[in-house]
């Protein structure tokens, strides 16, 4: 894995070998020896419509009912023209997922060292309001539960960093008071992100409901109510 780093501060871990689709959302200069920058550039851009529209197709017909040439004919490219860019499907998925991270974790993070509560509202917020994300990351990792599926490692490890992250910030809050010192931070970590996924696929089911106040309660319920400062 690679790291990527925004301007803004914001660091998320992503495959090396997929990691030049996300220059444009991470603010990175890049020069290629020999690559004209303007040619560059329309290269760049042309993965991140790739990328787009991929994620359109699998968000919908998930990977094994979505082919590379659906997505090519989404961008009225054709299909050498696609694979020059992404030369399997199995790549493309994996910049799919990649990409969907980082546009997530780039417009509301969860900070180890923050407020985890306010973290996950804001992102609750963002999530809601791209249901597509929400109905890719399902389909997806329900497929990917078969061990031979191209994505099985990248849900593990994705699971695995959320945990340890939210368990970091769990940590944090107990030390500056703001989440009860009995909470075990690790079990309170999967409780979260398993009911989270739950709560996420039920609103996908039926979006007429409004999930927030059984979000909220979750929170609640494992955290503890939020907690008084202690007096100095």
């Amino acid at each position: 894995m690679q790291a990527l780093t925004r301007a803004t501060g914001t660091t998320v871990s992503v495959n090396p070998n997929t990691c030049y689709i996300l220059l444009r959302a991470y603010d990175v200069s890049v020069t290629t020896a020999g690559t004209p920058r303007r040619q560059y550039a329309k290269t760049v851009q042309r993965r991140a419509d790739i990328v787009e529209a991929a994620t359109a197709v699998f968000s919908s017909r998930g990977y094994h009912g979505g082919s590379l040439r659906d997505i090519a004919r989404q961008l009225d490219l054709s299909l050498t023209s696609l694979v020059h860019h992404f030369p399997t499907k199995s790549e493309l998925l994996i910049a799919v997922l990649d990409h969907s991270e980082v546009e997530a974790e780039s417009v509301s993070p969860i900070a180890t060292d923050g407020d985890l509560r306010t973290s996950l509202r804001r992102r609750w917020v963002y999530n809601y309001g791209h249901p597509e994300l929400l109905r890719l990351l399902a389909i997806l990792a329900s497929e990917a539960s078969a061990p031979d599926h191209p994505a099985h490692a990248w849900f593990i490890d994705r699971y695995d960093r959320i945990v340890s992250r939210f368990t970091a910030a769990i940590e944090h809050d107990k030390s500056l008071g703001r989440t009860h010192p009995d909470v075990n931070a690790k079990e309170s970590a999967h409780i979260i992100l398993s009911a989270w996924d739950g709560l996420q696929l039920q609103w996908l089911l039926r979006p007429e409901r409004d999930l927030t106040a059984e979000f909220e309660l979750l929170l609640d319920r494992v955290l503890g109510p939020p907690q008084p400062r202690p007096v100095a």
